[in-house]
């Protein structure tokens, strides 16, 4: 596997799952948290953990069937983005909310290993950006997230 890609895939774990200096990734992040607690909103209109998770396995998601050239509407939830939780009709637990995210980070990470490195530089889809470019972009948003999550576990404290 090319040094390029090696790096940008540790990059991914650290801001997901790695040993990382700046506190808590984005799995740590969640490491403990009660369904109750992951559904709790820090303040009216504001998303909460729950949400935040899915937020983040779509983007992963979304990362992948880019870099892949794939068309919209395969994720396994339906809408885009955002998704309200709780209290979703038929919606799902946050157990399997927490294994969604887990499945989209493993599925992004086997596109990421397979990738060229020549695939790096181009733009998938015509797109404004990078294959590289929306690589580190998924790393940051993990760590965003996860810094976002313990924001709001120190505020229902």
């Amino acid at each position: 596997m090319n040094l390029e890609i090696r790096q940008l895939l540790m990059n991914l774990d650290e801001a997901y799952s790695g040993s990382s200096w700046h506190g808590p990734n984005l799995r740590g992040s969640i490491r403990g948290i009660t369904s109750r607690e992951a559904a709790r909103r820090p303040g009216p209109g504001r998303h909460n953990i729950r949400e935040i998770v899915i937020h983040a396995a779509y983007w992963k998601y979304a990362v992948r069937r880019r870099l892949r050239g794939e068309k919209r509407g395969t994720f396994a939830l339906k809408g885009s983005n955002w998704f309200v939780r709780p209290g979703a009709k038929g919606g799902t637990t946050w157990e399997e909310e927490i294994r969604l995210l887990e499945s989209e980070h493993a599925l992004l990470r086997s596109v990421i290993a397979g990738t060229a490195a020549s695939g790096l530089r181009l733009h998938p889809g015509n797109g404004r950006r990078s294959a590289e470019v929306l690589i580190r972009g998924i790393a940051a948003h993990d760590v965003y997230h996860a810094g976002q999550i313990q924001l709001i576990k120190r505020l229902m404290r």
